[in-house]
């Protein structure tokens, strides 16, 4: 029998089955379409994050001052908070007690810093919320303070018009796009002036649109000198910095420099490593937790997704099944007109085959329509387009998944197919022929 003539009885098969062909089909479907769906929104979603860490700069460490101790009965744990985090500045908690301390950064850790080999630029950074007003409103906004020759190198951020500061602008600013364009009823554009804290300053720039406002961006912040900064700001010392960030020469040794810095302030601040009051953090770091996160979380949801694979394959099996019992008599004869039982059994795996090639095909373009919807909700309902950027998407759909998709789909026919298909062609030609 030739193989177009095992395609042609196969698809007549399923034919001539209808509804029933149709509802084990469905089972494919529901399943192929869940996993795109999932896996394309992990893929989007860690597509995201990229963007967003990446607006940070990789050669950019953070210094923060602040370490958390703790330790439980059976064994010893410590971590450091990262800048933002939970665990607060300076405390410590061993074996249920507790002291709380508060560890500055300072002049003398930045020249520390500097001294450290594979560092190549150290700015101190002020940062904290003061009130802003402009005409006859005002709002809380977060303040910056920078030293802008250090933070013009360092800055990953683009200017939407005007320039960036200048070591001598004591009373100009420097604006995030949100703050310039959404914060206030009438936006802020060059040359406008403003009152922050008090004092009134000058807007000689502002910042396009980075998208990472939610992980502490650009967006809704204000840029001022150091010295400005500490004016408005309330709460910080005269030689006291809120963080430090560092330039690195080389993003291939980021945890050699991390240890060069570690050692350095230990030495400045007469500390240990069980004792350190300080966290060095790096966006190559977060980010790569971040990964693994969302990796372990999509590799869950799409083995939940993969269920209705399993059912749909399950039902395959019973279709087959059902098509033997069916077709009994039809392979008795085939089977005395010298049909082979390889032959036999291609028959019916063509069949289970093409069933799991069209649920993968249908499930394939179910999925587009879940994936558009859920992006389409993500962006324009819940407000994720300008905190992914431009250029991201809530879900990414590749062609390597759709063909991914589709073989899997066949092969899982095929696999559900197969026992129905030795069963087919083991019959006796004599038993087959009398069956009714």
């Amino acid at each position: 029998m030739k193989l177009a003539d095992i395609f042609k009885l196969s698809l007549n098969s399923l034919t001539h089955r209808g509804l029933r062909s149709w509802l084990t089909i469905l089972g494919i479907i529901i399943g192929v379409a869940a996993v795109i769906a999932m896996l394309s929104i992990g893929a989007g979603m860690s597509q995201s994050m990229n963007a967003q860490m990446s607006s940070f700069g990789a050669d950019v460490l953070t210094v923060s001052a602040g370490f958390t101790r703790a330790q439980g009965p059976t064994g010893g744990f410590e971590g450091r908070f990262q800048p933002g985090g939970g665990f607060g500045g300076g405390s410590s908690q061993t074996s249920g007690t507790s002291s709380t301390t508060a560890p500055k950064l300072t002049d003398a850790d930045i020249l520390s810093i500097s001294d450290a080999q594979g560092v190549e630029t150290v700015s101190g950074i002020v940062t904290g919320r003061s009130s802003v007003q402009y005409l006859a409103q005002t709002v809380s906004v977060t303040i910056e303070g920078i030293n802008p020759t250090a933070w013009n190198e360092m800055t990953t951020s683009q200017l939407e018009s005007g320039r960036f500061l200048e070591s001598g602008d004591g009373m100009s600013v420097l604006i995030g796009n949100s703050v310039a364009h959404d914060m206030f009823d009438y936006n802020l554009t060059e040359d406008t002036t403003i009152k922050i804290g008090g004092k009134t300053f000058s807007v000689v720039g502002i910042l396009k649109q980075s998208g990472t406002g939610s992980f502490g961006g650009d967006d809704r912040t204000i840029f001022m000198t150091t010295e400005a900064g500490r004016g408005v700001i309330t709460g910080l010392d005269t030689n006291q910095y809120s963080s430090i960030q560092v330039k690195i020469t080389d993003t291939n040794a980021v945890d050699q420099i991390t240890q060069n810095i570690d050692q350095a302030l230990y030495a400045s601040r007469m500390v240990t490593s069980d004792t350190a009051d300080f966290t060095v953090t790096s966006p190559t770091a977060m980010l790569q937790t971040i990964q693994s996160t969302m990796a372990t979380l999509t590799f869950f949801l799409t083995g939940i997704a993969a269920i209705s694979l399993l059912v749909g394959a399950i039902g395959i099996a019973n279709t087959m099944f059902m098509s033997v019992m069916e077709r009994t008599r039809l392979i008795g004869i085939l089977k005395s007109i010298g049909t082979r039982n390889s032959e036999i059994m291609k028959l019916f795996l063509t069949e289970s085959g093409i069933i799991g090639l069209m649920g993968g095909l249908l499930g394939v373009f179910l999925g587009l329509i879940v994936v558009g919807v859920i992006s389409s909700v993500g962006i324009n309902i819940m407000g994720m387009g300008s905190r992914l950027g431009a250029n991201t998407s809530v879900a990414v759909v590749t062609p390597e998944l759709i063909l991914f998709a589709l073989l899997f789909s066949t092969i899982i026919g095929i696999i559900s197919g197969l026992i129905p298909a030795r069963k087919a062609a083991n019959l006796q030609v004599v038993e087959a022929m009398r069956s009714e």
